[in-house]
C-alpha cells in the first residue's frame, strides 16, 4: 500500500483553520468570489467554499427606518471568514450594529457554470431576534450533501425592522418602516439573483427556507408583489404566520415606544438619532395591547409593500404556483414551557390554571382536559398540559397555511416531526426549533440537541435530502422515504419524520377537530 502524505495544499488549509478562536487567515489558496459590488476572499472546509459576512446592503445606520440601500462597490479583496454582526437586539452575546446587511455562502464550486440549487436560510426569533450565524445554521454539511449552495442572512429586526412609524407620518421618510425588515430579505435575495452564478449557483432555482419566525417572514414575503420572481420554492418550519399586524395596532404600539421613550407622536426625528443601546433597553417595556411581555413588532400591513395579511382570508394568489413545504413539530411548546420543573409535576387539579393561558384558540380549558383524558387515557395532566398547549398555540397556524393552499389548488406537501431529541431521558420530546439540526444534517453541532447517534444521523440524512430534492425539482420525493404525496383537505396526508418515516393521513385528528370550532388569530396581530 501507498504511504499517504500531506499535500501542501492540505497543510496549508490546516495551518489556517488551526487559528485561535475559530478564526481563519488568507493564504494563497483561499478562495476568491467576484461579486457585483467587489470581490470577496473566503476559505475552504472539508470541500467546500465558504464566505462569512458578504455585505448586501449599505449600512442602515444613517437611514434608520428607511429602506436599505445597495452597497457602494469597494476595490481590491475584502476578506468573507467570520461572520457579520447581527441586527441590534436584546440578549445577544456576537457583535450588532445597524450595519447589518451581511450574508454567508456556502458552496462547493465557483463560476464554474454548476447551476447548484441556492438554500436560502432565513433565522427565527419572532422578528424580534436571531442572526444568521448560528451554529445550528452552518452550510458545510447541506452543501456537500447535496451539492447546494446554502445562504443564510442577517437583517433588521424588531423596531429597527418592523413599526408603526408610517402610520403616524405617512407621507415622510417613515412611510416603509414596518416592513424594512422584510425589505432587507428582498434586497438580499436581488443580491442571490445577480451573484450567485459567481458562487456556482443557479438564480432561476432558489428555495427560501425559515423556521419559526424565519418561516413567518417568509410567508410574509409569498404576500409581498416586489418578492415575485426572486424564489422558486418556500419551505416553513414551524412558521405559523397567518396574520401580520394591522396599521392600527402598529401605530398604537409605536406611540407607547415613543411615549416610554418619553417622546410624543410627532417627534419621531428624534428617534433617528437616538443611541441603539437606549432604542433596544426599549424593547423590554410591556406590550400595550397584550399587556404581558416585551413589545411585539413584526410585519405590518401598511398597503404599501404589504397590502395583505399573507394567510388571511385565503392563500396568497401571488405564490399559488410556488411550491411549498409546511412543518410543524410533535412537543413545539416544550421549547417555551419546558424549562419549568413544575410543568412535568402538574396534578389534575393545578391543569386547567396551568394549561389555560397557554392556549390561544379559545375553546373551555375543563373540555379540552376532559377529551385528552378521553382520547390519551394514558396521559399524565403533564402530558396532556404539553399535548393541548400544543394543539391549541403552535399547531393552528400550519393547519390554516396548508387547508388554504389546499383550497386554491396550490401544491403543499406537510410534514410532522415526532422523533424527539433523547438528552434529559427523552423528555423534551420533538420541540419547537428540533428540525433544524435535522434539515442543516448538522447532528454533531451541541446546539442541536440531537445527539449524534445512528438514529438521529438516519433522520437526519432523510430530512436533509427531502429538503434538497424539494430545492433541486420542487418535489421532496426521495429514495430514503415513503411516497410524499401534497396536503389535500380530503386526506391531509402527511410526512411523520420518527425513527421509521411515515405517511399518515390527518394525524391528531381529534385533536385538530377539538380545537376546529375556534377561529384562529396570531397573539398580538
Amino acid at each position: 500500500m501507498t504511504k499517504m502524505t500531506p499535500s501542501r495544499r492540505s497543510l496549508i488549509a490546516a495551518a489556517a483553520l488551526a487559528l485561535p478562536g475559530g478564526a481563519f487567515a488568507a493564504t494563497s489558496m483561499s478562495p476568491v468570489a467576484d461579486t457585483q459590488y467587489g470581490k470577496v476572499r473566503g476559505y475552504t472546509e472539508n470541500g467546500v467554499h465558504v464566505f462569512k459576512g458578504v455585505r448586501y446592503g449599505a449600512d442602515t445606520g444613517p437611514r434608520r427606518f428607511m429602506p436599505a440601500m445597495a452597497p457602494v462597490r469597494w476595490t481590491g479583496v475584502k476578506e468573507a471568514m467570520a461572520y457579520g454582526p447581527a441586527s441590534p437586539q436584546k440578549n445577544i452575546k456576537e457583535p450588532t450594529s445597524e450595519d447589518c446587511l451581511f450574508l454567508n455562502v456556502w458552496t462547493r464550486g465557483l463560476a464554474d457554470g454548476g447551476k447548484r440549487p441556492v438554500m436560502v436560510y432565513v433565522h427565527g426569533g419572532a422578528h424580534a431576534s436571531g442572526s444568521g450565524s448560528s451554529p445550528l445554521y452552518d452550510g458545510v454539511n447541506l452543501a456537500r450533501r447535496g451539492d447546494v449552495v446554502v445562504v443564510t442572512v442577517n437583517h433588521r429586526l424588531n423596531v429597527f425592522g418592523y413599526n408603526g412609524f408610517g402610520r403616524l407620518a405617512p407621507d415622510g421618510p417613515w412611510a416603509d418602516s414596518g416592513n424594512v425588515g422584510n425589505l432587507d430579505l428582498i434586497l438580499a435575495l436581488q443580491w442571490v439573483r445577480d451573484n450567485i452564478a459567481r458562487f456556482g449557483g443557479d438564480p432561476g432555482n432558489v428555495m427560501v427556507f425559515g423556521q419559526s419566525g424565519g418561516g413567518a417572514k417568509l410567508v410574509t414575503l409569498m404576500a409581498m408583489p416586489t418578492a415575485r420572481g426572486l424564489y422558486h420554492r418556500v419551505a416553513t418550519m414551524s412558521g405559523q404566520h397567518v396574520h401580520a399586524m394591522g396599521s392600527i395596532h402598529a401605530a398604537q404600539r409605536a406611540r407607547a415606544y415613543m411615549a416610554h421613550l418619553g417622546l410624543k407622536p410627532d417627534q419621531l426625528d428624534a428617534l433617528r438619532t437616538m443611541p441603539v443601546e437606549k432604542l433596544t433597553e426599549a424593547l423590554r417595556m410591556t406590550d400595550p395591547l397584550t399587556g404581558d411581555g416585551d413589545i411585539i413588532f413584526w410585519s405590518v400591513v401598511d398597503h404599501r409593500s404589504l397590502t395583505r395579511h399573507p394567510f388571511f382570508p385565503d392563500a396568497p394568489r401571488e405564490s399559488a404556483d410556488i411550491p411549498m413545504i409546511i412543518g410543524n413539530t410533535h412537543d413545539e411548546t416544550k421549547a417555551f414551557l419546558g424549562g419549568d420543573p413544575k410543568n412535568f409535576q402538574l396534578n389534575w387539579d393545578e391543569l386547567p390554571a396551568r394549561l389555560e393561558p397557554e392556549l390561544v384558540l379559545d375553546v373551555d380549558t375543563n373540555h379540552v382536559i376532559a377529551r385528552y383524558r378521553e382520547l390519551y387515557p394514558n396521559y399524565s395532566p403533564s402530558d396532556v398540559f404539553f399535548a393541548a398547549s400544543t394543539a391549541g398555540r403552535s399547531w393552528p397556524g400550519h393547519l390554516v397555511q396548508a387547508e388554504q393552499r389546499a383550497r386554491i389548488g396550490a401544491p403543499a406537501w406537510m410534514y410532522q416531526l415526532d422523533f424527539g431529541s433523547p438528552l434529559d431521558g427523552g423528555k423534551m420530546g420533538a420541540y419547537h426549533s428540533f428540525d433544524i439540526g435535522l434539515v442543516f444534517d448538522n447532528c454533531h453541532v451541541p446546539e442541536s440537541k440531537t445527539g449524534n447517534t445512528a438514529e438521529a444521523r438516519a433522520v437526519a440524512a432523510r430530512m436533509s435530502d427531502a429538503f434538497i430534492a424539494f430545492a433541486r425539482i420542487g418535489n421532496p420525493n426521495t429514495p430514503s422515504i415513503p411516497n410524499w404525496t401534497p396536503y389535500e383537505l380530503e386526506r391531509r396526508s402527511t410526512m411523520i419524520f420518527d425513527v421509521e418515516a411515515r405517511m399518515q393521513d390527518d394525524p391528531r385528528r381529534e385533536e385538530r377537530l377539538l380545537f376546529s370550532v375556534a377561529p384562529y388569530f396570531k397573539p398580538g396581530s
